[in-house]
């Protein structure tokens, strides 16, 4: 197991390194000048200037990276070029609030989806099948920005049972939670229905059966557990998603986390806030694929040594 995690902390930092360089190079080819925005329309060129070597904007490319990348080593993710303030510790509140939208939401998709796409897969063919597939297939398909304004109209607007917007109380998490993890829902109910009849039909399912087991334990203790590690697969994938997909929910909802954070950087042209926002969802997913890979060796011993 520390063998398996040295390994996968050891590809994980080529990646981030490579990330960085990526977002360090995109970023920088935004149309506009951040000197020019932070100094306004009005602002004499002697102004601006002065603005672009406070921040070494007028320093070559490989300079600037080989600065960013120094202070990544010490901890330092740099400075706000509209605020002029460190910008790790408004990045670490902002990434804790979309954090626990990402959380409450991969709970509500996994609780539907993965509910849905049993009792699917156990009565296949019936009525709560094809309820299920239509469910599944309506999360799929249903934009994210969509459901959540048909939430608010529903729920907020028509109802009033909860608040349209904002943060401070569990109230507030439930409506852009159910619109974040409905589309994770879908995907998860067809992705456990399918593994689920691909078990059922094996050979050691039929023996525990014709053992005179209940049909309960038969699909919990024999065949889910044999499916599920696919559908931890997806799960994962699901979460890196639903992190990133948090973006337009946190804007509709207004919620104060990291997408709204990102479009306001991306707007103002604030490098380092982009550089930073974008290198924290990367390491977040290399830490849940390393989480997905030990939860292997959980469901399945056989996968253990390997």
């Amino acid at each position: 197991m520390p063998r398996l995690i040295a390994g996968r902390l050891a590809t994980g930092i080529p990646t981030l390194l490579a990330v960085s360089l990526c977002v360090f190079l995109i970023v920088r080819l935004i149309p506009g000048d951040p000197a020019r925005l932070l100094a306004g329309d009005f602002a004499t060129d002697t102004i601006v200037d002065e603005l672009r070597q406070r921040w070494h904007l007028n320093d070559p490319l490989p300079v600037q990276y080989a600065a960013y990348v120094g202070g990544l080593v010490r901890g330092d993710f740099g400075r706000s070029i509209t605020t002029s303030t460190p910008i790790l510790p408004e990045l670490t509140e902002r990434f804790l609030r979309t954090l626990e939208l990402a959380v409450a939401a991969i709970a509500v998709a996994a609780l539907v989806g993965i509910g849905a796409g049993i009792l699917s897969a156990v009565r296949r063919a019936t009525l709560v099948d094809y309820l299920a597939t239509a469910l599944a297939l309506t999360g799929i398909s249903t934009p994210i920005f969509w459901s959540g304004l048909i939430l608010i109209l529903l729920f907020s607007v028509t109802l009033g049972w909860l608040p349209a917007g904002g943060t401070g109380t569990l109230r507030h998490l439930v409506l852009p939670a159910v619109s974040l993890g409905f589309f994770g829902a879908g995907v998860l109910a067809r992705q456990t229905r399918s593994g689920l009849l691909e078990v059922l039909g094996q050979d050691f399912v039929r023996t525990a059966r014709a053992k005179g087991l209940p049909e309960r334990l038969v699909v919990v203790k024999h065949a889910l557990k044999n499916a599920l590690i696919p559908v931890v697969t997806v799960l994962g994938d699901q979460f890196g998603r639903l992190l990133g997909g948090a973006i337009l929910t946190e804007t509709v909802f207004s919620w104060p986390g990291m997408g709204r954070y990102l479009i306001d950087a991306i707007s103002q042209r604030d490098y380092p806030a982009v550089q930073g926002a974008i290198l924290l969802f990367a390491a977040a997913v290399v830490v849940i694929n390393l989480l997905v890979d030990l939860s292997y060796g959980v469901l399945d011993p056989r996968v253990r040594p390997e």
